[in-house]
């Protein structure tokens, strides 16, 4: 079809956080691992650190620092026990917030869930130039954030718009200068 816009692969980083979770039964890890190499996208990195803010904040600073590295989803942490701290660990990290990924979120995962996904703290935002999502630590959570919200937003045929066409312009902020002229 003339005037199809390609599909462009992204690097896909994938933490899991998590004091209990290993390669061999890391199942949300293995879910985002699954849906991202099926989506077409190359899973850039892949690691599981412990409920700990700082293990947590400077592995996901570190991949939006790296060359390949265009996502972060993390996954785990988002609740309110106190080893939940994947958010703190996160959003000071972030110089734009995406309120809109946290609403969307809870709007699938009601239909799935009801009321429960409230003890969920799912956010997004972006760091260096790279798109950060949190969610929460099921498999199923991250089906339906990847279903219902990634999928889409991460392919760049994706109309009318998407993450993918508006990647280049991240980091226009630090190309202006000091005086943000």
């Amino acid at each position: 079809m003339a005037g199809e816009r390609p599909f462009i692969p992204l690097g896909i980083a994938v933490l899991t956080v998590s004091d209990s979770r290993t390669l061999e039964n890391d199942k949300s890890g293995d879910t985002l691992v699954a849906r991202i190499r099926e989506a077409g996208h190359q899973v850039a990195a892949r690691a599981i650190v412990p409920d700990d803010k700082a293990a947590i904040f400077n592995t996901v600073r570190d991949w939006t620092l790296a060359e390949g590295v265009d996502v972060v989803i993390t996954t785990g942490g988002t609740g309110f026990t106190g080893r939940d701290v994947t958010p703190e660990a996160l959003e000071p990290l972030f110089e734009k917030r995406m309120d809109g990924f946290s609403a969307i979120f809870h709007r699938i995962s009601y239909e799935k869930i009801g009321t429960a996904t409230i003890q969920s703290r799912a956010t997004g935002g972006v760091a260096n130039a790279t798109f950060i999502f949190v969610l929460p630590g099921s498999p199923g959570a991250c089906k339906d954030a990847w279903d219902g919200i990634l999928k889409a937003q991460l392919d760049y045929r994706h109309l009318p718009c998407n993450f993918v066409e508006i990647m280049p312009r991240l980091d226009e902020h630090l190309k202006r200068g000091a005086g943000g002229v």
